[in-house]
């Protein structure tokens, strides 16, 4: 079921979609007026009542609702990952995102959706208002008429609520994994249900960063926003976020534990580093399918050990390979080894389709 946001204009609450099909349909007809006369294969549908729409050839690095089915039918000849080639010198500059003081502001016209007790913005919705509207990075029609989620150096697949996130948030529930006074990085973090997990769980505090910044303001933000009113800090959900709900039902103490960021991992690092703001390094960091791509592990290996805390640990949800760029977690694991920064553990296999794994990274302790 979809909520929808309008604090402005109370008439226009009532206007919800009824279904998400209605909206997969208005997202196709804006993609087709993007791409008129295009002859490209359709993208693989998935029936569910999250209803994520997918570009075609990701069928390794998919975004897969919950509800979904397993990726039983993927094979190398269909599930690649295209990266369209990075544009020489080319560099996203990282920046701080300023929490709005009026939090309904976020909310204006969004359809919530909720899943596994977090509310999330309808994506579908969010691609077709940014393809029918001007925006600076406009990465939803770059990805439509490239026909690829990943674009290096322009977009990194942050619109999409990718599988693998959902394997970490169950492992992080069945681990009873412990927030409490915790500082938290959600790297990588798309929809930011990862940090949102630990923000409701009392983390400390939660800093959320992503590669581009239209996905922070239009996506992570109003998720965070969504999980922060009454009844809703405590690790729950009572009753969905409607048009009755204003400014004072937000808790602004958990807002207040958390921070914004979108660039590059390099560039992201040295701003935290080299920044006004008192900074202290993450006990705990969790990313989930940011290793597809292996031209990207020096700046994530890099990132990870200038932010990590000595004793902290990092969670890292992954596919075993992602097919066109060869990325995936044995890979990684090798990097990892060479570089003789980290140890790795696995934690755990999910052997449904393609197999999917979490593993913790800490530092080695010198003897």
């Amino acid at each position: 079921m979809a909520f929808q946001f309008n604090f402005s204009i109370e008439e226009k609450a009532e206007n919800e979609l009824e279904t998400l099909g209605d909206t997969a349909l208005q997202l196709e007809s804006a993609q087709a007026s993007l791409n008129p006369g295009g002859s490209t294969e359709k993208s693989k549908e998935i029936s569910s009542v999250e209803n994520v729409v997918h570009k075609e050839s990701l069928c390794a690095h998919e975004a897969i609702p919950k509800t979904a089915a397993p990726l039983a039918n993927c094979s190398p000849d269909k599930s690649r990952v295209q990266v369209l080639p990075k544009k020489q010198a080319h560099f996203k500059v990282a920046k701080e995102h300023k929490i709005p003081e009026d939090f309904s502001k976020v909310l204006e016209n969004k359809v919530m959706e909720a899943v596994q007790g977090l509310y999330y913005v309808n994506i579908s919705v969010v691609e077709m208002t940014l393809s029918n509207d001007s925006h600076e990075e406009d990465i939803v029609s770059k990805s439509i008429s490239s026909h690829s989620d990943l674009i290096t150096g322009i977009y990194e697949g942050g619109l999409k609520i990718w599988e693998c996130t959902f394997d970490l948030m169950d492992y992080l529930s069945e681990a009873e994994m412990q927030f409490i006074n915790k500082t938290v990085l959600d790297l990588g973090c798309g929809a930011g249900l990862l940090g949102i997990v630990a923000l409701k769980r009392k983390a400390k505090e939660v800093h959320f960063q992503d590669y581009n910044h239209t996905v922070i303001d239009e996506i992570t933000l109003p998720n965070v926003v969504a999980n922060c009113t009454d009844g809703g800090g405590d690790g729950g959900i009572s009753e969905p976020p409607s048009k009755k709900h204003k400014k004072a039902n937000f808790v602004p103490v958990l807002m207040s534990k958390c921070r914004f960021f979108s660039g590059e991992w390099a560039e992201f690092s040295q701003l935290m580093l080299s920044g006004n703001k008192p900074f202290s390094k993450y006990d705990l960091i969790l990313t989930s399918e940011t290793i597809y791509n292996p031209d990207n592990y020096s700046a994530l290996h890099d990132t990870i050990s200038k932010l990590l805390d000595k004793n902290g640990r990092v969670y890292l949800a992954s596919k075993a390979h992602y097919f066109g760029v060869g990325g995936g977690v044995h890979i990684f694991e090798k990097f990892i080894e060479e570089r003789n920064v980290f140890r790795t553990r696995t934690v755990k296999v999910i052997d449904e389709g393609l197999t999917r794994y979490i593993i913790e990274m800490t530092f080695k302790i010198s003897s």
